[in-house]
């Protein structure tokens, strides 16, 4: 019985393991995406335009 006591906690993990990444899979793409891509690309964006600026601090 020592064995299966010893077994439970790995089998456990790996099948929650197993489904993280199966909806992970399964949530790539689909109807959501374009929205996911404009708020990526508006992110971007925002970060290459903070970068472009230039600072005019007081001389």
């Amino acid at each position: 019985m020592d064995y299966v006591s010893a077994l439970v906690p790995p089998v456990v993990m790996a099948a929650f393991f197993i489904g993280l990444v199966v909806t992970i899979v399964k949530s790539q793409g689909g109807p959501n995406k374009a929205k996911e891509d404009a708020a990526v690309d508006a992110a971007v964006s925002r970060a290459e335009s903070v970068q472009q600026t230039p600072r005019t601090e007081g001389a």
